[in-house]
């Protein structure tokens, strides 16, 4: 059952400690089949070293696992609750990746201080509200995911403009229009958050970008009117 779309969560697992973004077993990868609306996730606490695309989870959108012999990432709930308000979301990466689980922390949104950061994203990355005592000590990871959900509305963000997000205290989620996307904005949200801090650094007074500049860089590598690149590859 989803064959190929079991290597490509596979590889896009395989890919996070490429990147250095994940050690161990510390992030998740999953992915939505438009088709049947099956989600195809990492199982839980499986090395990356000896783990195989027959190991990857189906699970249907309630929940319910419907293909494979190990659990699912134990944020498969979160996944989901993503997954069913925005069907637009076909990826979704969790990690606790240095720079963007530091702003995390802190209780921060990554600021957009210029040009690097709004190639890929609209605005600022939001980092949600803490979760309150109830919803941690209840079913955590579906309320990991409703605050998402509320952060996201409260907000007005599209999150196809603005795909990524901080969970207070804990990590980073990012996702994208497939799997493939989501792993790309993982990485790019990893280095802006690092580019955010440094330029607090060096200037700890220094003011977003301007709206025009911000504006300009997403327009064009993005949207009807995107003119970066060739036609047949607009995010290269």
């Amino acid at each position: 059952m989803l064959k190929e779309l079991k290597e490509r969560v596979l590889a896009a697992n395989l890919e996070l400690p490429r990147q250095g973004l994940i050690k161990y077993t510390w992030g998740n990868v999953s992915a939505r089949d438009a088709a049947t609306g099956l989600v195809v996730i990492k199982p839980s606490g499986v090395s990356y070293d000896i783990m195989k695309a027959e190991d990857m989870v189906v699970m249907d959108m309630a929940g319910k696992v419907v293909e494979g012999s190990l659990r699912p990432s134990s944020d498969a709930p979160t996944h989901l609750e993503m997954y069913r308000a925005f069907p637009e979301i076909g990826g979704i990466v969790h990690t606790h990746s240095p720079e963007a689980t530091a702003w995390a922390q802190a209780g921060m949104d990554v600021p957009l201080y210029g040009t690097t950061h709004a190639d890929h994203f609209a605005g600022a990355i939001p980092c949600a509200r803490p979760l309150s005592a109830r919803e941690i000590n209840g079913a955590y990871e579906k309320n990991t995911g409703l605050v998402m959900i509320e952060t996201i509305r409260e907000r007005g963000i599209n999150v196809l403009h603005i795909p990524a997000m901080l969970c207070r205290s804990h990590g980073a989620f990012a996702w994208g229009k497939d799997v493939e996307d989501a792993v790309m904005n993982a990485v790019v949200l990893e280095e802006v958050a690092r580019l955010a801090r440094w330029t607090r650094q060096i200037n700890p007074a220094v003011p977003p970008a301007a709206e025009e500049l911000r504006d300009k860089h997403f327009c064009r590598k993005h949207g009807r009117n995107a003119y970066y690149g060739q036609q047949t590859n607009k995010q290269g």
